[in-house]
């Protein structure tokens, strides 16, 4: 079994994101979103929603900005 760090995606209220993105992304999404469908059992409608997702998980697991963070924190 695949360790993906997304999982099963919440249902909620689908957002309009107006973003370029390079082929090979796009290709890259497609294929998550495949590999995730598979893992899950619960199909992607649409692989462009998972960047929102995969944008939270990358922000929450930088420890460099949650460093960065704290420290603006602080000095407020």
């Amino acid at each position: 079994m695949t360790r993906l760090k997304l999982g099963p995606l919440p249902d909620d209220k689908p957002v309009k994101v107006m973003l370029e993105l390079p082929a090979t992304l796009n290709r890259d999404l497609i294929a998550y979103a495949e590999v995730l469908a598979r893992e899950t059992g619960q199909p992607v409608a649409d692989p462009v929603r998972l960047i929102v997702p995969m944008l939270e998980r990358f922000i929450a697991t930088d420890r460099g900005f949650a460093k960065a963070r704290r420290a603006v924190a602080r000095r407020r």
